[in-house]
């Protein structure tokens, strides 16, 4: 890399250079357990659908997109308003560049933001590099489903992490959490994005 990453709000402009970082995953790789890469047209609906709740991250470097991160509903019922699903993605040619770490980073400073009080994440094992990522960021391992997903000839694990943003208390019903439309333009969103 010959500049500082710029971390900023993904568009579905990006959605072609977001499906070409994430491809290699899908093709060669059990870490992502699609089987078809989307398009960059089924990316950007992604990427609309993210952007109307919760944050998705890129780093650009240099003018071009080279990592991503995310975070979404970890489940429908309204009980689990409060936790989200995080996911990172960096271009194969700069890992251990520090781009992912940047990147997610700036995703939980948004979460913490919007209110959210845990994230959680699962990765594909084995992956020690993810592993490292998630760990290095303070999330903490709580299990692993031992061959749950079938790809590339053979059965994987997925363990998954979670990491605190606030301190869980019992009471009355938490506020709830700020929708990331109602944060656009404001200085505080800007700080978190940017760290």
């Amino acid at each position: 890399m010959t500049a500082a990453p710029l971390l900023r709000l993904a568009t579905p402009a990006d959605a072609g250079a977001i499906a070409t970082i994430y491809a290699p995953y899908v093709n060669e790789t059990p870490i992502s357990f699609e089987l078809q890469p989307p398009t960059a047209e089924q990316m950007a609906g992604r990427i609309e659908r993210t952007l109307a709740r919760t944050p998705w991250v890129v780093a650009e470097v240099d003018g071009a997109v080279r990592a991503y991160a995310y975070a979404g509903r970890f489940r429908d019922r309204a009980a689990y308003d409060w936790t989200a699903e995080s996911t990172v993605y960096v271009d194969r040619s700069l890992h251990r560049s520090g781009l992912g770490r940047a990147t997610m980073a700036s995703v939980l400073r948004v979460l913490r933001l919007q209110g959210f009080r845990l994230v959680i994440a699962g990765v594909t094992l084995p992956n020690p590099g993810s592993e490292g990522l998630h760990r290095a960021l303070g999330f903490q391992p709580v299990g692993t489903f031992d061959g749950v997903g079938w790809k590339a000839g053979r059965w994987h694990g997925v363990s998954f992490f979670e990491l605190e943003l606030f301190p869980r208390a019992d009471g009355p019903r938490p506020v709830p959490i700020r929708p990331l439309p109602d944060l656009l333009g404001t200085p505080e969103l800007a700080a978190a994005i940017s760290g």
